[in-house]
């Protein structure tokens, strides 16, 4: 068991790839171990794309905290709250150019820049394709200010078998980029 436990927060956009955000807080659950708390923001549109896409609204019974977009009270919003890491799954353009450009004009991008101003680990699983160039230079601007950019491509050397098993070969990297300690396959590995 790993000692330390980690204090997250996972953050949802609107961006299509629901099935990362759930397949990341079914593996928060498996990580329970490791895990001191997790704070968990949604965009509007990510719980409408999280119905469509999903078809369902099981983002509603998460056992985790969850705070309003507009709560500026909340913890998160705070360096002195101390979070270790933050993940935002899927990562919408959108929300990748508010925090490359330090607009908190809103509880996740706020989020993001204390955990950056704080020198802690923010993991962007950023969803578009293809990217223009101000996508790209707003990720060099992120990884420039110490954020991680984790493109949700799945790998394929698994050999997963379902769209879970593939989606996690995108979130268990963001998982490890953020600290954790993960089972999964490994290059080399199993």
């Amino acid at each position: 068991m790993k000692p330390y436990k980690i204090k997250l927060i996972v953050g949802v956009t609107g961006a299509s790839g629901a099935i990362y955000a759930k397949v990341l807080f079914d593996s928060l659950l498996q990580l329970n171990d490791q895990l001191s708390k997790v704070a968990v923001l949604f965009s509007d549109t990510a719980k409408g794309v999280w119905e469509y896409e999903l078809g369902n609204s099981d983002f509603t019974n998460l056992p985790f905290d969850l705070s309003k977009k507009d709560d500026f009270f909340s913890p998160v919003a705070s360096g002195s709250a101390g979070y270790d890491a933050m993940i935002i799954v899927p990562c919408s353009m959108g929300t990748l150019g508010r925090i490359a450009s330090g607009i908190s004009n809103d509880l996740m991008t706020r989020a993001a820049d204390v955990i950056l101003k704080e020198h802690r680990k923010l993991v962007l699983v950023v969803r578009e394709t293809p990217l223009s160039l101000i996508h790209i230079n707003n990720m060099k601007a992120v990884a420039e200010a110490g954020g991680i950019i984790c493109p949700a491509t799945p790998s394929f050397y698994s050999h997963p078998i379902n769209i879970e098993q593939l989606a996690a070969t995108v979130t268990d990297r963001a998982l490890s980029l953020a600290g954790f300690e993960l089972d999964g396959f490994h290059w080399g590995g199993r």
